[in-house]
């Protein structure tokens, strides 16, 4: 039967042996194939770590972002790191994103879609294949999916056993996160009242209190119109990463018993980054065999024609719900690059989810060498995704955060008035800076305010409101 599975498998998506025949860009090289080839004729037996009908419930639910009658969220850590899977970072990174969710639904008046970059996101591009500290040069870290972060040797050398606690990882984090969703953690109730003490203890307080105590108001409503109980206890949630390490992705390919076609199993949803969604490489070339939502990462630099050309190759048959744009201009970048990608886009009747990543665009360095992101170059950039699809009539589908539930020191500015000093407090970010729980909620704030303004063009928007929309 393994092996049936695994035949079916190459004669549906290239194999591994094709793709590296072309253009291939961010791949470790491992020193033991054998070792690489035990570790992923393990993973080729394992049970997928999501299914194949619920990457088609995620891939609707997207094509109602992409019609103007949903908002996404999708955020989680820039790098998962093996031990941070613990309960309490799951719940913290999770009550964030369902904290965010409620006060942006009430504001766009449409379901908001929860997707965390979660259960997967272990491995990271890096721009040097090298480090070099103190005349010392050793393998970049390439997150825990490939090698430790310790400058060490022996922790830099990749390790293909790694894809395997992967795996356990991600098997284990979407074990806990169903039961959080599913089990009552997701409680609307008790999720507002954590943004209720948001407002009430944060310098924010008169510019959101209104906001959060008309959700209070609509939530009574709802309760005393006898809406069911049930209904307020379990929302839907998908997990999402960036499908990086091609042997890892390949092995967990499996064939949908329903209709006989290809699904990446380790996500409902995987993205191809800026650096490796060349037209001609092995990433595209992979990922437009598989049926899973696909998210494309496009930066200031990419030329309509080319994204164009890329939204073609993954998505020949203009599919609802298939792809997904995730931007990432840079607040003094998106008014001037985004415009020309959107209208090319669209001019082809090709309906997509315009999504904002706000983050990845505004890294800048201090002179104490931490990365770090200002909060306002955040809200600035969301700001000019938000005018240039006004302008446009387009509808802006969601936003794309890196964020942790923790009180980390990361990002400068916000609620707290974090500066540069601050970094220093609690740093712990594997690789790029992330907002903490007090920074996300301002940010969601802060797009409710643009949702509610009036001014964006919702396309047929929800005549009825159900409680598991939040």
């Amino acid at each position: 039967m393994p092996r049936r599975i695994l035949t079916g498998v190459n004669d549906l998506i290239p194999a591994l042996t094709e793709l590296h025949r072309l253009p291939v860009a961010q791949q470790p090289t491992y020193p033991d194939p054998g070792a690489l080839a035990a570790a992923l004729a393990d993973l080729r037996l394992r049970p997928p770590l999501v299914f194949a009908g619920e990457c088609d419930e995620l891939k609707h639910r997207i094509a109602e972002v992409a019609a103007g009658r949903s908002f996404m969220l999708q955020g989680g850590d820039c790098a998962e790191t093996f031990e941070s899977v613990t309960a309490v970072n799951i719940r913290g990174k999770l009550r964030v994103l369902l904290s965010m969710a409620v006060v942006l639904t009430y504001a766009a008046q449409v379901p908001v879609l929860k997707v965390g970059r979660i259960a997967g996101q272990y491995a990271k591009p890096r721009s040097k294949d090298t480090e070099t500290r103190d005349g010392v040069t050793l393998p970049a870290y390439r997150g825990d999916a490939v090698n430790g972060l310790p400058f060490t040797e022996a922790d830099r050398i990749p390790d293909p056993q790694r894809l395997i606690e992967v795996y356990n990882r991600s098997a284990a984090t979407l074990n806990l996160l169903r039961a959080f969703v599913k089990g009552g953690f997701a409680d609307l109730r008790a999720v507002h009242t954590w943004n209720s003490d948001f407002v009430r203890n944060s310098n924010v307080e008169a510019r959101y209190e209104n906001m959060a105590a008309e959700i209070e108001r609509a939530l009574a409503f709802m309760v005393a119109c006898g809406v069911d109980n049930e209904s307020f206890r379990t929302v839907d949630f998908y997990a999402s990463h960036e499908a990086l390490l091609l042997e890892y992705e390949h092995a967990l390919t499996r064939i949908d018993s329903r209709t006989g076609t290809p699904y990446d199993t380790s996500a409902h949803m995987v993205w191809i980054g800026e650096r490796t969604r060349q037209l001609d490489g092995a990433h595209v070339e992979f990922l437009r065999h598989v049926r899973n939502p696909i998210g494309i990462k496009v930066g200031p630099s990419a030329d309509p024609a080319d994204i164009v050309a890329l939204c073609e190759r993954l998505d020949p048959d203009l599919e609802p719900g298939r792809l997904t744009l995730i931007t990432r201009m840079g607040a003094g970048r998106i008014r001037e690059a985004l415009p020309p990608i959107v209208r090319a886009v669209e001019d082809t009747g090709r309906k997509v989810a315009w999504v904002c990543d706000p983050m990845h665009g505004n890294t800048f360095e201090t002179s104490l060498g931490y990365k770090t992101r200002a909060f306002s170059q955040v809200v600035e950039e969301v700001n000019g995704f938000f005018d240039v699809h006004e302008a446009l009539g387009t509808w802006p589908g969601g936003v794309h955060i890196e964020l942790t539930g923790d009180d980390v020191t990361e990002c400068v500015g916000g609620v707290d008035e974090l500066v540069e000093a601050d970094l220093a407090n609690r740093y712990e970010s594997a690789c790029d800076p992330r907002m903490n729980r007090s920074q996300s909620l301002e940010l969601a704030f802060t797009v409710a305010e643009r949702l509610t303004s009036g001014r964006i063009m919702r396309v047929n928007p929800i005549q009825e409101f159900h409680a598991e929309d939040f």
